[in-house]
């Protein structure tokens, strides 16, 4: 069974770059239009946050996010035999999910900065935010729906089961943040939900639209779960240690929103000095209303704590894991050889990335 290696995996860049900007491509037509359906301000505030428009309303170039739900939505259809023109609606019908959450979890976490820009709550207002997160999960469904077939059923169904796992996800994270422990099996489980759910979806929709049987449907949606999973594990090491000018996001910007991700939690479990340290720290934390009088040192303090006790490393460590587990379950699943290439290069290229 192929793992990443302890180091970094081989990932060709050129190809998978190549295959995002395919799925970027093919699906940004179907969005934009998507999006025009909506009623003003709206459509306007929905174009700033997938950065068509600057805050002024002009067109911009902006970065519109990594668009692996979408490659992988294409890849889906193939998987199946199909084209991959018969993956565009779920790749569509996903994105616009996935976005409608970051609206929405932008304001609830107090997000200022998305993808180098200000959020959607900061330039126009929670209200917009809110509204417009709502009419994308609308549109989600009804790019599905209106293609009228029995396939587009069965889509839409993995959609919506997706759709509450994410939103229970984003309701266990919110309450995680309150409380003083959370085991790494609450925090995985609330990981699985909140990343792994909609890219199991986004790995399976194609394909049933595509015709493919449940058997398979569910073998892809295997791999997409545990992609998501270790996706999030990156997410959570560049959530306290990425490069502000990679991420688009403040220093230490887990620590700041007082998150147990992977790091936090596995460090807290590990036991020893720098874990208890850490631990009496953060239930001091806890105490606080906000963490305006932090200094910098302070937060890189709890970041070289969790470092000492270990949650760096264990949390690489389970991406690398979880990515062996998504490669595994492509190997339950019968598909042309270079679309299992392609989606091991996804995957791949997921535990290594920067941002």
């Amino acid at each position: 069974m192929p793992t990443v290696p302890p180091g970094n995996p081989a990932v060709d860049t050129a190809d998978v770059s190549a295959l995002l900007e395919r799925g970027r491509t093919m699906s940004t037509p179907v969005l934009r239009a998507a999006v025009d359906r909506l009623a003003a301000p709206m459509d306007t505030v929905a174009a700033y946050h997938f950065g068509w428009i600057d805050a002024g309303g002009n067109p911009a170039d902006g970065d519109g996010g990594k668009a692996v739900r979408p490659a992988l939505a294409l890849l889906s259809a193939e998987a199946a035999g199909a084209a991959p023109e018969v993956g565009i609606p779920g790749a569509v019908a996903v994105e616009l999910v996935h976005n409608f959450s970051l609206l929405h979890d932008d304001l609830m976490d107090g997000d200022e900065q998305r993808r180098h820009r200000d959020t959607v709550w900061k330039v126009h207002g929670p209200a917009q935010a809110i509204l417009v997160g709502d009419a994308l999960f609308a549109l989600a469904n009804e790019i599905l729906l209106e293609l009228g077939t029995v396939e587009a059923g069965r889509a839409t169904r993995r959609l919506t089961t997706a759709s509450r796992k994410l939103i229970d996800g984003q309701a266990q994270d919110i309450s995680y943040e309150h409380r003083e422990r959370v085991t790494v099996e609450e925090c995985l489980e609330m990981e699985g939900n909140k990343t792994g759910a909609l890219l199991a979806c986004a790995v399976s929709i194609g394909a049933v639209l595509g015709g493919a049987d449940d058997r398979t449907a569910d073998k892809l949606e295997e791999y997409g779960y545990h992609l998501g999973l270790a996706f999030q594990a990156v997410d959570d090491l560049l959530g306290i240690w990425g490069d502000p000018e990679a991420t688009g996001k403040q220093t230490w910007s887990d620590l700041r929103q007082r998150k147990k991700s992977l790091p936090v939690v596995a460090a807290l479990a590990a036991g020893g000095q720098a874990s208890e340290r850490l631990g009496e720290l953060l239930a001091e934390d806890a105490k606080s209303n906000d963490f305006d009088t932090f200094s910098e040192e302070e937060f890189a303090f709890r970041a070289a704590l969790i470092e000492e006790a270990g949650g760096r490393e264990w949390t690489s460590q389970e991406a690398r894991r979880q990515h062996a587990v998504a490669i595994a379950a492509l190997h339950e699943v019968d598909m042309p050889a270079h679309v299992r290439e392609q989606l091991t290069a996804l995957a791949d290229f997921v535990v290594v990335r920067k941002r």
